[in-house]
């Protein structure tokens, strides 16, 4: 990784949640069926908070009763979040194929951290959001996390945030 890869503009946190709150279809690319995988975890409380997850994993047939497409050239329907949870040097592919189905934003977990997969999705005109987990941000900023004390770095007493 370069030096100068300034990690900290992709988790700016009006970004974060303009990402969440807009978004209503989420494709985890990595989605494992084992509910003891942290993937399978995150998947399960998107879904309880009404997102659609689909999930992108070539070693699965289907998980929450959704088909499991290989990659996201398969998925046939819009995707607002690539929520990925592969290896590092992955990121570069799964970029390419975000930007060619027209996701709106790339989230990389915590660990998933490439420079050139996150230069691909800009260009390509996604938001990209790394190193921090969704499940964790969505509580933050949308869930009720709040009210056990975390900083939200929100200045408002509105219900919903900011936008």
């Amino acid at each position: 990784m370069n030096a100068s890869f300034d990690l900290a503009r992709y988790q700016d946190p009006l970004t974060i949640q303009r990402v969440l709150l807009n978004a209503k279809t989420v494709a985890i690319v990595g989605l494992s069926g084992n509910p003891l995988r942290a993937s399978h975890f995150v998947g399960f409380y998107l879904r309880r908070h009404g997102y659609h997850v689909i999930p992108v994993n070539p070693r699965e047939s289907t998980i929450f009763g959704e088909q499991s497409y290989g990659n996201l050239l398969d998925v046939p329907v819009p995707v607002d979040i690539v929520n990925v949870f592969r290896a590092p040097d992955a990121l570069p592919v799964i970029a390419k194929e975000a930007v060619a189905i027209g996701a709106k934003s790339l989230w990389c977990q915590f660990g998933v951290i490439n420079e050139e997969g996150a230069r691909i999705a800009e260009e390509g005109g996604l938001s990209v959001v790394m190193d921090r987990c969704i499940k964790v941000e969505h509580a933050r900023y949308a869930g009720r996390m709040h009210w056990l004390g975390f900083n939200t770095q929100r200045v408002t007493s509105v219900r919903g945030g900011l936008q």
